[in-house]
């Protein structure tokens, strides 16, 4: 898939997706997605008064974790689709965080704000989505200050049998079919398993992290591997 082709047909799906993203998210996680991001945000101790831009926020779920954990710091929430972004809108306001999260419409590959901006950059379940994940890691951490963290917590490889079998039948040919009976949307649940297929594995996305110039990085596989966490340092000039 080129490049543009591709950028166009997921701005597709997750406009078209909005509406059902958070039921979906947990049938799609067997609802743990909850927990992995309790889990990255133990890892990160996101200190008071401390910055961050969420990409690829989506319904703000992680944006909102953020902004109560900084409990002062300005939250800036980031994704490309209107439709998601309006539909985090409405729980940000419900959280009463509205006056301490921002919502931008923007390209996670081209970020709108300065060098050395922000403590925290974080991205949950897209960097596979993007057209390159490079660019967007390398981003991450331009907008980052000196000692600042980049985050990923996305989707993975399972390791281990007979967990990846079962895993990769549901994953292939249960999800879809979840898509089409619930959020009528057939053709956009068969493309996220595809989306997996050229992504790299923890490790390899571990070294992918370090070659973009980030230090102290770990990878923190979860539930047999169907989701890991990346945690990487910008360095200290």
């Amino acid at each position: 898939m080129q490049t543009k082709s591709k950028e166009e047909f997921v701005h597709s799906v997750f406009e078209s997706i909005a509406p059902k993203y958070d039921m979906m998210n947990d049938i799609l996680s067997f609802r743990r997605h909850k927990a992995w991001r309790k889990f990255t945000m133990n890892r990160m101790n996101v200190k008071k008064g401390t910055t961050a831009i969420d990409l690829c926020c989506g319904t703000c779920d992680w944006t909102i974790d953020l902004a109560r954990a900084s409990e002062t710091g300005h939250m800036v929430g980031l994704d490309f689709s209107q439709n998601m972004l309006d539909v985090g809108a409405a729980k940000v306001k419900m959280a009463g965080l509205d006056k301490q999260i921002e919502l931008v419409r923007g390209n996670a590959m081209s970020l709108p704000f300065e060098d050395n901006t922000f403590d925290y950059a974080t991205i949950g379940f897209a960097l596979r989505n993007v057209p390159d994940l490079v660019k967007v890691i390398e981003e991450m951490q331009r907008v980052v200050k000196p000692g600042g963290m980049v985050v990923s917590l996305e989707l993975s490889k399972p390791t281990w049998q007979p967990f990846k079998s079962i895993y990769y039948f549901y994953f292939k040919r249960v999800l879809p079919m979840l898509g089409k009976l619930i959020a009528k949307r057939y053709e956009q649940y068969r493309w996220l398993p595809e989306s997996l297929v050229h992504f790299p594995d923890h490790k390899q996305l571990a070294d992918i992290f370090t070659k973009t110039g980030l230090t102290e990085v770990k990878a923190y596989p979860l539930t047999g591997g169907i989701a890991a966490v990346h945690i990487g340092i910008k360095p200290r000039i």
